[in-house]
């Protein structure tokens, strides 16, 4: 059984005391790739360091998450579009909106949105899209760009059955985690009406732990939990959840 993580902030410092042990957890319980979004200029070298430290597990993706934009966004787009000519990237993210916790630079997050979808498209690379309270908002920034060639995942996908049916058809995937093993969090309802093939699995690590973890740190070999869930959810077996969303997530970022 093979499983991608196509969401884990592994670089960062929680994981700093026993980054070795819990990759060699993900790699027994079945993850053979790990894919890494970007924060903003200073989380880079950490990143790049650690796939220089797992190489041909560990995969990076450039991006200004939107937490991070601020008035001096655009000096943030230009050095990470400077790191793009150095270094080998799989994707453009995490990008996005969030008005969950501030919705002060609101315009600036919806023009970064748009620069950096533009880049993507340029570069031929698929979109990590974070969408905090902001479906409207993300949706409204992608239609600007139906009929070009951009495909990507809904990050940490917690959106209607609409917004799934809307995401599925402009061809993006739904990044699934810990949230659907959450009680009552209505996640298991909606996917199972959308079907496998618009999924990928991710932790976002070492946020959202799923169940029974919840609260916790998060880390990849957790993935076996969200697998788990979608096979009962499906019906099907655990294997046959892996081998359909392996194939989604190595399709989308040409693994």
């Amino acid at each position: 059984m093979q499983l991608v993580d196509t969401h884990t902030h592994l670089y960062l410092p929680e994981f700093d005391t026993d980054r070795d042990e819990m990759v060699n957890r993900a790699l027994d319980c079945g993850v053979v790739k790990m894919l890494m979004p970007n924060i903003d200029c200073e989380s880079v070298d950490l990143m790049l360091s650690t796939e220089a430290r797992y190489p041909g597990l560990c995969y990076s993706m450039i991006g200004l998450h939107p937490t991070s934009v601020n008035s001096g966004f655009q000096q943030e787009l230009d050095k990470l579009a400077e790191l793009f000519t150095k270094h080998k990237f799989i994707a453009v993210g995490e990008i996005g909106i969030d008005l969950y916790w501030d919705k002060t630079y609101k315009e600036e997050q919806i023009t970064a949105l748009r620069k950096q979808i533009i880049f993507a498209i340029d570069k031929k690379l698929p979109v990590v899209i974070h969408s905090r309270d902001s479906f409207p908002e993300v949706f409204s920034v992608l239609d600007e760009f139906s009929g070009a060639d951009l495909k990507g995942v809904l990050h940490a996908f917690t959106g209607n059955i609409k917004d799934a049916e809307k995401a599925t058809n402009m061809g993006f995937k739904l990044g699934i985690g810990g949230i659907l093993t959450f009680k009552n969090s209505g996640l298991d309802k909606i996917i199972k009406e959308i079907g496998l093939e618009h999924l990928i699995l991710e932790t976002d690590s070492p946020y959202l732990a799923p169940t029974p973890h919840r609260g916790k740190r998060n880390e990849s070999s957790y993935i076996c939990l969200i697998n788990k869930k979608l096979s009962e959810i499906f019906k099907i077996s655990e294997e046959e959840v892996a081998s359909i969303t392996f194939e989604n997530s190595t399709r989308l970022f040409n693994l």
